[in-house]
């Protein structure tokens, strides 16, 4: 297995971490910073507040993208594994 090879596939696991997590992240981020706002607005400061509508986000992220997470993780292991079929092979 070459350099160039292992910086592939470095490449390629940095950017299926960022499409699995990223969507989750952003949307936490998005739910929190506007609960935030909310609150200091209302001068209510509740950390349930913030809580419950970003498990309820994450969750509906997770519901709808979970089967593009789950074909990009599953198209990613099916690469790792036959390139470890590749480089014991030989």
């Amino acid at each position: 297995m070459q350099e160039a090879d292992v910086a592939a596939m470095l490449r390629d696991s940095m950017m299926v971490v960022l499409k699995l997590g990223g969507p989750v992240l952003m949307v936490a981020l998005a739910t929190g910073l506007v609960m935030s706002l909310l609150q200091a607005a209302t001068q209510i400061n509740e950390q349930t507040l913030a809580f419950v509508p970003k498990v309820l986000a994450i969750g509906a992220t997770l519901a709808l993208s979970g089967a593009f997470m789950m074909s990009t993780l599953s198209d990613f292991a099916h690469r790792i594994f036959d390139t470890m079929v590749a480089v014991g092979g030989s």
